[in-house]
């Protein structure tokens, strides 16, 4: 009782000393860790000024597989255009790491609720030297319905999930992307009671393409992946008096961690790049080409966390890459660490890359360039080349912008098919000697170039006359693809309505002229025809 007696003493007279004014105080105690299932918090002395010079954080821990809500009673700190003087940072789990950092806020605009995407929230005041406001006053609770979610990513889930979610329910969830991108919301999970209309139990979503931008659904079919039409997405579940499911559970990806790329190449990297990357965050970039099209991609840099040192497995942060527009599809591969894996490329126009990463270590990210490889079946003789390309894959390019050596060897419409037949001796072919073997040279060119922006990309067509053996190498076109450039090889097989099946796949196909094979079949066939009629003349 003395020493509670004694300090209550001692902070009367620190507070009838400052006046008017706040001061710094020397060792305010505030912050700390906050376990219960809710609870309030606030600055210093709040509602009065807070002190200068002080730095309090609080640490908000809930049971596991809960989520944190964060709102705001009352806001007031010393304004600055970037808060450089008396700030409040909210983080999506521990404060020391900056990759989790949700905002920064100041004046007297309070900051909007926000949702931690794991059971871990870090709220950070910070006061300098001068100048004093009232503070803040803030509230927190677990496993709460609704929120705005304004991460890179995060889950959204029913209420009680995995469990059956209650009845008589009504949660919103405001999921806002940074900028002007978009919000990309993947359901995995799906299993709400089902009506006709959707008119008991449903989850709706506003703000995607569609009737009046709004969709309804119910049932045990999930629903499809839905991208925003601007840098907001509504979430919306409701459940009436009886009959429940397991509810939903729903990734959404936003800013720079979700980007859907349609033009024939670029490049894109991760988050902050070449800085570290944020912790706890799933981003999916989608490349989607013409029909027609497969997806080749470069990974020009890599700075992941290690693989698992007993496992040697990527099974903490990592990038993968799958053959198609989801997780669902086969994957091509899964990398982590520093090591540079080789080109990856899709069977159809399609390719999702995914960054998953964890709760703690990161690193600088990757970088990564992709082009859009034409499908072709190149063949040769002892005399010529023939090149088969699906029109389909180069639309809308008109046949005048596919040529063999120069302009004058243009190529022909044959059906679905741009078609290019040229003699050894015409359309820029040269003999070359390579690792001791004679071979015919020459360089197909697709010019995609548009709006006065040169764009022409070059593949080299050999030719090994003696086996009639064929090939295609991308030369050119790739200069963003830095030490890939000089080797990246084209995918090469039948276009479609081709006879000739030839099997797809991520490497240089290399296809076989048969013209001697049914010459020379021919020849015997008409020998053996003459000794059957000279022995029917004999006999006669």
């Amino acid at each position: 009782m003395l020493a509670e007696l004694g300090s209550c003493l001692l902070l009367a007279v620190v507070l009838l000393d400052s006046g008017p004014g706040a001061q710094a105080m020397e060792g305010v105690k505030c912050g700390g860790v906050l376990s219960a299932p809710s609870g309030n918090f606030s600055s210093p002395n709040f509602p009065s000024l807070y002190p200068y010079d002080t730095e309090c954080s609080w640490l908000i821990v809930v049971a596991e597989g809960s989520s944190v809500l964060l709102t705001f009673h009352a806001f007031d700190l010393e304004y600055h255009d970037t808060c450089a003087f008396d700030f409040l940072e909210i983080y999506n789990g521990a404060s020391g790491d900056q990759g989790n950092l949700l905002g920064r806020f100041c004046g007297q605009v309070p900051p909007p609720p926000f949702t931690s995407s794991w059971h871990v929230m870090s709220v950070v005041f910070h006061s300098d030297k001068h100048v004093a406001s009232r503070g803040f006053s803030a509230g927190y609770q677990k496993d709460v319905c609704g929120g705005v979610l304004t991460g890179l990513s995060g889950v959204l889930s029913s209420p009680e999930y995995p469990n059956n979610y209650p009845n008589n329910v009504e949660c919103h969830w405001l999921i806002r992307a940074s900028g002007p991108a978009a919000v990309k919301l993947v359901f995995v999970d799906f299993q709400v009671e089902g009506s006709d209309q959707c008119t008991y139990d449903y989850v709706a979503v506003l703000g995607a393409p569609g009737p009046a931008q709004g969709h309804h659904y119910c049932g045990r079919t999930r629903p499809p992946t839905l991208v925003s039409l601007g840098h907001e997405l509504q979430v919306v579940f409701k459940s009436d008096f009886n009959i429940g499911g397991r509810g939903f559970k729903a990734h959404y990806f936003s800013g720079e961690c979700q980007e859907v790329f349609t033009a024939v190449r670029g490049n894109f990297s991760s988050p902050q790049y070449p800085g570290a990357y944020p912790n706890n965050i799933r981003c999916h970039w989608t490349i989607r080409l013409p029909p027609g099209y497969r997806v080749k991609v470069f990974i020009l840099d890599l700075g992941l966390e290690e693989p698992n040192s007993l496992t040697r497995t990527c099974d903490f942060d990592h990038l993968a890459a799958f053959d198609g527009a989801s997780e669902e599809a086969q994957l091509l591969g899964k990398w982590c660490g520093h090591h540079l894996p080789p080109p990856v490329t899709s069977s159809h126009n399609q390719l999702l890359l995914l960054l998953r990463t964890d709760r703690s270590t990161s690193g600088r990210g990757f970088s990564v360039a992709y082009i859009g490889v034409v499908p072709m079946n190149v063949t040769c003789s002892r005399t010529d080349f023939q090149i088969l390309i699906s029109a389909q894959a180069l639309a809308p390019l008109e046949r005048t912008k596919v040529y063999l050596g120069s302009r004058s060897c243009a190529a022909q419409e044959v059906g679905s098919n741009f078609r290019i037949q040229a003699r050894f001796d015409t359309c820029g072919t040269e003999s070359q000697r390579r690792n001791n073997t004679s071979v015919i040279v020459s360089v197909l060119y697709i010019d995609f170039s548009a709006a006065g922006h040169d764009d022409i990309h070059e593949y080299e067509v050999r030719c090994e006359p003696r086996r009639k053996e064929a090939s295609a190498h991308l030369l050119s076109g790739l200069d963003l693809l830095g030490p890939y450039a000089a080797t990246a090889e084209h995918l090469q097989e039948a276009p479609p309505g081709d006879e000739a099946e030839v099997p797809e796949g991520p490497g240089t196909m290399v296809t076989q002229d048969t013209s001697d094979i049914v010459f020379l079949g021919l020849c015997i066939l008409a020998g053996v025809l003459m000794i059957i009629a000279i022995v029917v003349l004999m006999l006669l």
